[in-house]
């Protein structure tokens, strides 16, 4: 059965990949698994047939015969589980590729999410400068302390895993700063994994409906 994932139908990234499907729309790259995607608009994401799928009203939800998903951590985990490619099979190794999605979104994510928050939403607050300040301070350590694992490996535990999918979705809104560039393994880091074929054919379906929305205006 071919699963239905949802997207957003003009989404507020504006084609950047950025956008929460992107993580799910690659682990499905990269296992090989066909997949339909449901556009929606920030109206129906509100409506009570979308809520009783994901009861915060977000994107992305992930619909396979009679299961139904919400949270891109927990939908890509599910594929990974499911389907060779995006978790190791010795027992151990399988554990800490689970740990490193898990990083990704509970320790690394949050400041960096908040950052883009802010960046967007506060620049005319007058606490602006010092959150900002703060926010930078948080991640600079976790970037050293990521970097500093990392060692200048390729990935982050052995072959690319589910971890490093999720680790460089984050890494990516981090893109033209000087926290990322402060580290030039973490910039090789994902590029390295943003060249993988999946991940290509992920963000140029996700770019496709920004485009295709643009030409509709």
């Amino acid at each position: 059965m071919i699963p239905t994932i949802t997207a957003f139908e003009r989404s507020p990234d504006r084609g950047r990949g950025l956008a929460r499907d992107l993580r799910v729309r690659w682990a499905l790259e990269e296992v090989g698994q066909p997949y339909e995607v449901r556009l929606l608009s920030f109206a129906a994401m509100k409506q009570p047939a979308y809520l009783a799928l994901n009861p915060f009203g977000q994107i992305p939800t992930y619909e396979e015969g009679g299961l139904a998903l919400f949270e891109s951590g927990a939908i890509v985990l599910h594929i990974a589980e499911r389907r060779a490619g995006l978790l190791p099979g010795e027992a151990a190794a399988r554990a800490r590729a689970i740990m490193w999605m898990f990083a990704a979104l509970n320790t690394v994510k949050p400041p960096v999410f908040e950052r883009a928050l802010l960046m967007v939403l506060d620049r005319d607050r007058p606490w602006f400068n010092k959150r900002l300040g703060t926010l930078d301070d948080r991640i600079r350590e976790r970037l050293r302390q990521l970097s500093a694992r990392l060692g200048g490996a390729d990935w982050l535990d052995g072959a690319f895993s589910a971890g490093d999918l999720l680790m460089v979705t984050v890494l990516r809104r981090l893109e033209g700063t000087e926290l990322l560039e402060a580290h030039p393994d973490l910039s090789a880091y994902v590029a390295r994994a943003t060249a993988r074929p999946a991940y290509r054919r992920a963000f140029a379906a996700q770019r496709a409906v920004f485009e295709a929305g643009q030409g509709g205006r």
